[in-house]
């Protein structure tokens, strides 16, 4: 039996995969997959498996949208920290929908559904309702971070920007410290509000408070200048320009 576990936090992942192995001592996991790009990757080379169990968001978006893409023929089992998407997911034919932290009764309870078929469990009535308001995008509040051997969380409102430098991705606060993420700046993109960040380029991602000056620059580009920044040269590409300026002028 081969399962397939889409999920973005490796810790989650390997817990997971564990709790799995358990339940499914003949089951063979793939590679872990954390990305909506890396799964439609994934689909369009492998053969599907026996079992999917899919994080709904993922580093690069919503997993919903791996199936928009592709068609994915194997059951599915959704796992996610908020429940305002449980009716896309039986949209898609999900045999379950699990709430993290995962709980092993439910996750036990989750694959005897698997091995019975029964692929659409029943909702209760006044739960749909609740499920029925519009979903609304969660961004984060705090980035842990490291500062030599110590780790501290800085809120968000203290952030200036984030910048990679030599594929390591950093921190930058709106007193100036500077300290190192772990994460890439894709995967910041997409937890933080956009009305509140832009990425300006492949190096910066910054915060609409940190941006002191827009300069025009040559082949109608622009020259952005940050508070505290080393870098007075972050440009802006001219594809990017139309964006950064409907940003600038919400």
């Amino acid at each position: 039996m081969k399962i397939l576990i889409i999920e973005d936090e490796k810790p989650a992942a390997a817990r997971l995969e564990r709790l799995l192995a358990g339940l499914f001592p003949e089951a063979e996991f793939g590679e872990n997959i954390d990305t909506v790009t890396m799964a439609v990757r994934w689909f369009g080379e492998n053969t599907a498996p026996d079992l999917i169990f899919c994080d709904i968001q993922l580093a690069d978006g919503i997993s919903f949208e791996i199936f928009d893409k592709v068609k994915v023929a194997a059951p599915v089992i959704f796992t996610t920290a908020f429940d305002q998407y449980a009716i896309r997911a039986f949209q898609v034919n999900a045999i379950d929908y699990l709430l993290k932290p995962i709980d092993p009764v439910e996750l036990s309870r989750a694959v005897d559904k698997f091995k019975s078929r029964q692929v659409k469990p029943v909702l209760d009535l006044e739960l749909l309702k609740g499920l029925l308001q519009p979903e609304k995008k969660v961004f984060k509040t705090r980035f842990l971070v490291r500062y030599g051997e110590k780790i501290q969380s800085v809120a968000v409102e203290d952030v200036a920007f984030f910048f990679s430098e030599e594929r390591v991705s950093f921190l930058q606060t709106v007193a100036g410290k500077k300290y190192v993420l772990d994460a890439t700046l894709e995967q910041v993109e997409s937890q933080v509000d956009p009305t509140h960040f832009f990425r300006l380029n492949r190096k910066y991602l910054a915060k609409v408070d940190a941006v002191e000056e827009v300069l025009t620059y040559s082949n109608s580009r622009l020259k952005v200048k940050l508070s505290n920044c080393a870098d007075q040269d972050i440009l802006i590409s001219r594809e990017k320009v139309g964006d950064l300026k409907e940003w600038l002028d919400q």
